[in-house]
């Protein structure tokens, strides 16, 4: 099976599903992570188009950890539009070349309006994607596959339909989550928050909802042709 998992800026998909990733990689299904944002804007000292070199090392650093392919479609922080066709097409363009059976990305009710727009933009792009004639012709086009929507920050306004038990890859995704050291450091030195200890806290929490110690949670997207009786979750 083939895994796509699109999240805004590097660092979002650790924090919400990297445990998940995990399992479908130790099951032996082919993943990939594409970062909508490039995290140009995630430093209040470090300048953006530094940062936006930094961020991309960073997150190539965390996919090694499991062999997973890792791209951008490197848009600037904060100009993350949903309305925006040339967007549109390089997540139409992303899903054709991945050929997915199963994408994950953020809520369409997330905290932050690049999160939202990135939702917005894998809704859309997931069905023009399947119309033959439509963007570029010179990739095949691709199936409606099922989408996932991941757990938000803190778990503010998201209501699972579906969890995942990731006790046995928690101590992996803080691994992944602590290559992204531009935005750990920082808020340790100069915001006093353990992001890491954050991420598990709500990993416990989500596991106290489905009675395993540490999980991920995760609600479908009930639109037809969508759906299915398979389980896509590992």
């Amino acid at each position: 099976m083939k895994v796509l998992a699109i999240g805004c800026h590097p660092d979002d998909i650790e924090v919400a599903c990297a445990g998940t990733l995990v399992k479908y990689k130790n099951q032996g299904h082919d993943v990939t992570i594409c970062h909508v944002a490039n995290g140009d804007m995630g430093h209040v000292i470090i300048q953006p188009e530094e940062l936006r070199a930094m961020r991309a090392i960073e997150a190539q650093n965390s996919g090694k950890i499991m062999g997973i392919k890792v791209v951008t479609c490197d848009v600037h922080d904060l100009k993350v539009y949903d309305h925006d066709v040339t967007q549109l097409d390089l997540v139409v363009d992303l899903i054709r070349r991945e050929q997915p059976d199963v994408i994950i990305t953020h809520g369409p009710n997330d905290y932050m309006p690049d999160h939202v727009s990135v939702s917005k933009l894998v809704f859309a792009a997931s069905f023009h994607a399947s119309v033959p004639h439509y963007g570029n012709q010179d990739l095949p086009p691709a199936k409606i596959t099922p989408l996932f929507y991941m757990d938000t920050l803190a778990g503010v306004n998201h209501l699972p339909t579906e969890y995942v038990d990731i006790t046995d890859t928690i101590d992996v995704k803080l691994e992944m989550l602590e290559c992204h050291v531009s935005q750990m450091k920082w808020m340790r030195d100069h915001d006093g928050i353990d992001f890491a200890e954050f991420v598990k806290s709500c990993a416990r929490f989500r596991g106290l909802q489905c009675g395993v110690q540490y999980a991920e949670a995760f609600s479908q997207c009930y639109a037809w042709p969508k759906n299915t009786t398979k389980r896509m979750l590992p």
